[in-house]
């Protein structure tokens, strides 16, 4: 093989695989209308003006034979080939070249761009929904019912009986009054037993029978867990003393940590699905309730609390979940996600304009989702971009000096 062969077959794999022709800032990629003859032409008939490197475009030589100053086999430049500071800056690809390299064109369109992502979180009880049990005056629990701390109890389940001396002081004086057969005065003396928070039932019971009864049996108001106990047999209570403390688990709270970067995407009201590994066949819908105000320093998340129904209480607090947050999104202008160059101070695409010519423009880019990228600025509905190997033609448009659409001017 000839050294001229040797420098020719080092051109066509050093530089893109295929050859370069300069075209406005940019260059022809390709063949264009075959060899030229020793009189500067070809067998299109297209005239040669001179042969050059594109590496180094200011060198000019007057033959097909010539080696650059950087060892570099020239190629020609024809007279119908735009040049000079007027020439609408781009790169010109041949198209046959354009096959080979595989080019894919896609539109710059309105759409929805799917907001939904997937977050971890945990179960824990509804601190909304709890019921503290006190004793409303003084006295000393008589009996307990076999109760502990965790378990699960209905509403109105017995807690323990508690004899109450002033209730039953306060229950003998309604019914000397009630004998007396003065309505205002029975009707306050009622009044009274219910400020001091006994249940119509009973002072129901103690005007029926005509007999005192200082002894209340406490009851949860609510279902759920027990949470604390303090009643025992024997144990002196004090006016406003706690017996216990029940959390219902009707409803649950699940607490997702979400990255700090997606937090923008989550609204309270939001509707969320929650899938558990202990319920693997099974979703469960909530909405989202809250948003904590404070960030996690060590992983950079917020925490979402979202409301879950519990029927059969199934979901038990300390239960791992994922949970898909977000809305089918807002509309926006989308590209495919591939198309979008992020050099690290700047983004771009490729542009694919209408005379067949490529060039860069700068853009600023949102939110990405199902393979499509939010266009913020920089980028007009039905222009397209090149949305595979548009990194070749970047890294040519920068060996070149083709300058980037300004994000500003759009143009």
């Amino acid at each position: 093989m000839s050294v001229d062969a040797r420098q020719a077959v080092r051109w066509g794999a050093g530089v893109l695989a295929i050859a370069l022709v300069a075209g406005g800032g940019g260059y022809w990629i390709g063949q264009r209308g075959g060899p030229a003859s020793d009189d500067g032409s070809t067998a299109a008939g297209r005239k040669v003006l001179y042969w050059y490197d594109p590496m180094v475009p200011a060198e000019h030589y007057d033959n097909p034979n010539s080696l650059s100053s950087m060892g570099m086999k020239t190629i020609p430049r024809y007279a119908n080939e735009p040049e000079g500071p007027n020439a609408a800056p781009g790169i010109t690809i041949d198209p046959a070249a354009r096959q080979n390299l595989g080019l894919r064109v896609a539109t710059a369109e309105i759409g929805g761009l799917p907001s939904t992502f997937t977050a971890t979180g945990t179960i824990d009880f509804n601190q909304r929904n709890v019921a503290v049990i006190q004793a409303r005056t003084g006295g000393f629990v008589t009996r307990v019912y076999g109760r502990a701390p965790g378990d699960v109890i209905g509403a109105g389940a017995p807690i323990a009986d508690v004899q109450l001396p002033e209730w039953g002081g306060a229950q003998a004086e309604f019914l000397a009054v009630r004998r007396l057969s003065k309505p205002e005065l029975t009707a306050a003396a009622r009044q009274r037993l219910r400020l001091m928070g006994m249940s119509e039932g009973l002072i129901a019971g103690v005007e029926r029978s005509g007999q005192t009864n200082g002894t209340v049996t406490i009851t949860s108001p609510i279902a759920g867990v027990i949470q604390t106990l303090d009643a025992r047999a024997g144990v002196t209570l004090a006016q406003g003393q706690t017996l216990a403390q029940v959390t219902g688990i009707g409803t649950v709270w699940l607490n997702a940590a979400v990255p700090e970067a997606q937090a923008g995407m989550v609204k309270v009201g939001q509707r969320a699905m929650a899938r558990l590994s202990a319920f693997p066949d099974e979703s469960f819908t909530g909405r989202v309730i809250a948003i904590l105000p404070t960030a996690q320093a060590d992983s950079r998340t917020l925490t979402v609390r979202i409301e879950l129904a519990n029927r059969g209480g199934r979901l038990r607090p300390g239960m791992f979940s994922n949970v898909m947050l977000g809305d089918g999104g807002d509309q926006a202008l989308l590209v495919p996600s591939e198309a979008v160059i992020r050099t690290g101070a700047r983004t771009l695409v490729m542009l694919a304009l209408p005379d067949g010519r490529y060039r860069p423009a700068e853009v600023r880019a949102g939110r990405e989702g199902g393979g499509k990228t939010q266009i913020i600025a920089g980028l007009a509905p039905g222009e397209k971009v090149v949305a595979s190997g548009q990194f070749l033609l970047d890294s040519e448009a920068s060996l070149t000096g083709i300058p980037a659409r300004a994000l500003e001017s759009g143009e």
